[in-house]
């Protein structure tokens, strides 16, 4: 049976489609974590026969598989026996090859070399063996929910570790994914997005190289989990499936496994205006991270869109330029400059040495000291002067 066949996935013409674990599956699962938990304290090679049987309640094959591989990799303890055991093993094989008594007077010579009674010498000779560690009680109990949603990233995973391209269409949180997508190395393209996606990643899959195939597997992974933090998201890659080329599909409010929430805002400065905003102007929306535009060559994430709450026609991106070097803040006014846009407002920071002329001429601009004052703003917006 090859490693295809032990996924929890189907083909539909030219589709490959996972199956997800979902609420159905929660009451296996919850049999699952409490056949795991009853195994405390006991050798990792007994938890391992016990699921090698059947659960005490059905449970799908290809999914329980899945589950029980996720389950023992998220709580899998480290072994702290290694030392221990290696001094154990160097007394008795030395005792052993300096002496040729009885067995039970080695052990009892060596045992006593190290501090041990004979049993305990003979339980630490292996005990840095994977199945001879301890099963561990988890520092955070798993809920059935986590242990879906954890089986459905480790499958999305392992599907996208067969792909050959991949497309990301996505809005909100984008800048998130475009700088981990970056620190991860993975051989991406950036371009706006259609409609309402912010931003599209073309992104080659491990297929598309000739080495290193595993490791660049796992770091477009990594991007799986941030997609659960966009507003909406389409992922499409061409996966190899049986010899197949198959097209993988994904979409806001698939249940993957999100990572830890990502940092809202890039300083205090930009939380504190969307706090006083929020506060100051209830009838407009403050968007964080809105669409991304091609501008000098390269994309533009604005920090904010505010957007009127009855009449989304009346729609501003708003930048605040703040504490940056003078090299970063020529390019990125440079950017602004190229895109032409009618509908910016720059809040700059007076302490940079900026002039009229190196700002957008179709930017409204308003400098600031230590905080952007959300009254100068509303003025824009309500029609006031530049």
């Amino acid at each position: 049976m090859s490693k295809d066949d032990l996924l929890p996935i189907s083909v539909v013409g030219e589709r490959l489609v996972p199956h997800f674990l979902g609420e159905v599956d929660h009451p296996w699962l919850r049999a699952l974590l409490d056949e795991r938990d009853r195994f405390v304290g006991r050798h990792q090679r007994e938890l391992d026969e016990r699921l090698r049987e059947p659960l005490p309640c059905a449970s799908p094959p290809k999914k329980t598989r899945l589950a029980i591989q996720v389950l023992l990799r998220h709580c899998a303890g480290r072994s702290v026996a290694g030392p221990a055991a290696a001094r154990a093993r160097a007394a008795l094989f030395g005792e052993a090859a300096r002496s040729p008594s009885e067995r039970t007077t080695v052990l009892e010579r060596a045992a006593a070399t190290i501090g041990l009674t004979p049993d305990r010498l003979e339980e630490a000779l292996f005990a840095d063996l994977p199945g001879e560690r301890p099963v561990l009680s988890p520092a955070a109990q798993l809920s059935p929910l986590e242990l879906a949603l954890r089986a459905n990233l480790a499958l999305t995973r392992s599907l996208l570790a067969r792909s050959s391209e991949v497309r990301i269409f996505a809005d909100g949180n984008a800048r998130s994914l475009v700088r981990l997508a970056r620190l991860r190395g993975l051989l991406c393209t950036i371009s706006p997005g259609d409609g309402d996606e912010s931003a599209s990643l073309a992104i080659s899959g491990p297929f598309a190289l000739f080495r290193h195939t595993q490791l660049y597997g796992r770091a477009l992974g990594d991007l799986l989990p941030q997609l659960a933090w966009c507003r909406r998201f389409r992922l499409v890659a061409s996966c190899v499936h049986r010899d197949r080329r198959l097209t993988l599909q994904l979409g806001t409010g698939d249940p993957i496994f999100p990572s830890a929430e990502p940092r809202r805002f890039d300083s205090r400065l930009e939380e504190r205006f969307a706090r006083e905003f929020s506060r100051a102007a209830p009838e407009w929306n403050l968007l964080r991270e809105p669409e991304a535009f091609a501008a000098g060559g390269a994309l533009v994430f604005p920090d904010f869109a505010i957007e009127h709450r009855t009449d989304r026609s009346r729609r501003w991106l708003l930048e605040i330029v703040g504490f940056w070097t003078p090299d970063y803040l020529a390019r990125k006014l440079a950017r602004y400059r190229a895109a032409h846009l009618t509908n910016l407002i720059l809040c700059i920071d007076e302490e940079r040495a900026c002039a009229d002329a190196d700002l957008p001429q179709d930017a409204r601009v308003i400098r600031f000291r230590r905080r952007v004052d959300p009254g100068a703003i509303l003025g824009i917006l309500e029609g006031g002067s530049r």
